[in-house]
């Protein structure tokens, strides 16, 4: 493997796994699998770049309304596909058809409102190189390994110390008894939209450092979440980080010596092949313990 492949894929791999992990927390706390996790992906790339026309291109302001507005999306859909349906019959179909509609409707409106132009994000890590001996990397490639290393090791600190933390973590072992200890599962799931809508754009930003910000810009950043989450085990965090290394680097080789069109079909062959030896997923042992 060469070494920008290495890199490629490290890249990959930190994106993909902040996407994966707000997957599954919002499937093992709320039973929800989130289809609008890609609307909040492209609608945090505008909101950085609108920032960043209209106040400042500074890292910190692009940064700072990229994950706002991730967030604020995450509040939207708490109350749309959760607040008002979770105790209703048939829930998971429910809110799979809620954030659905407002992928639909939220990508539409990114069409209306912006056009269909792409729009490119501030080099907010610089544009230079790092040589170190033969491994070169760009200021991109290291911040954002940098970046996301750092934010997903303040999460599982937050989740493992805080008060809010271990609610979150009890809701995603066992809801009812979660419940019964006096734990709100309503408070509880507007955290876990709020959290996971911010990660959600903190990869909008860390991606659009290669690629450019448009309306279905969430549409890729959607699967791949869905794969590696399904790949690690849906409801582990652990195993989205195991799926998003094996999915990140297999994608970056696959797209090195194959060619970018054959990606998708080795990614869903891997799934499939996975699947069928491990049905939870590579570390899917969480389904166990609820189920138990």
């Amino acid at each position: 493997m060469d070494m920008f492949t290495l890199m490629s894929g490290l890249q990959l791999t930190c994106i993909y796994g902040i996407l994966a992990i707000g997957v599954s927390i919002i499937w093992s706390s709320l039973g929800m699998l989130n289809l609008a996790h890609g609307f909040t992906f492209a609608a945090s790339g505008y909101g950085a770049w609108w920032a960043a026309t209209t106040f400042s291109k500074s890292a910190w302001v692009v940064f700072g309304a990229g994950i706002t507005t991730g967030a604020l999306i995450g509040i939207v859909i708490y109350f749309v596909a959760f607040l008002y349906i979770h105790d209703r019959p048939n829930y998971p179909i429910r809110a799979l058809i809620a954030t659905m509609a407002i992928n639909l409707i939220g990508v539409q409106t990114l069409m209306w409102v912006f056009g269909p132009r792409m729009k490119p994000l501030p080099k907010v890590f610089g544009s230079g190189v790092i040589k170190m001996g033969d491994v070169i990397m760009t200021y991109g490639q290291m911040g954002t390994v940098v970046c996301s290393v750092g934010v997903l090791g303040a999460l599982l600190i937050w989740l493992g110390l805080s008060r809010r933390g271990l609610e979150i973590r009890a809701v995603m072992q066992n809801p009812e008894g979660a419940a019964l200890v006096g734990i709100s599962l309503r408070t509880t799931a507007l955290w876990v939209m709020i959290l996971t809508g911010a990660l959600a754009g903190l990869a909008a930003i860390l991606l659009s450092q290669t690629f450019y910000v448009s309306p279905y810009a969430g549409l890729q950043p959607l699967i791949k979440g869905l794969i590696v989450a399904l790949l690690g085990g849906l409801g582990s965090i652990g195993g989205a980080m195991i799926g998003a290394v094996i999915i990140g680097f297999a994608e970056a080789m696959t797209a090195a010596y194959l060619g970018g069109q054959y990606v998708l079909m080795v990614q869903f062959g891997m799934i499939i092949v996975i699947l069928l030896l491990r049905p939870r997923g590579i570390a899917g042992l969480l389904d166990e313990a609820r189920e138990e």
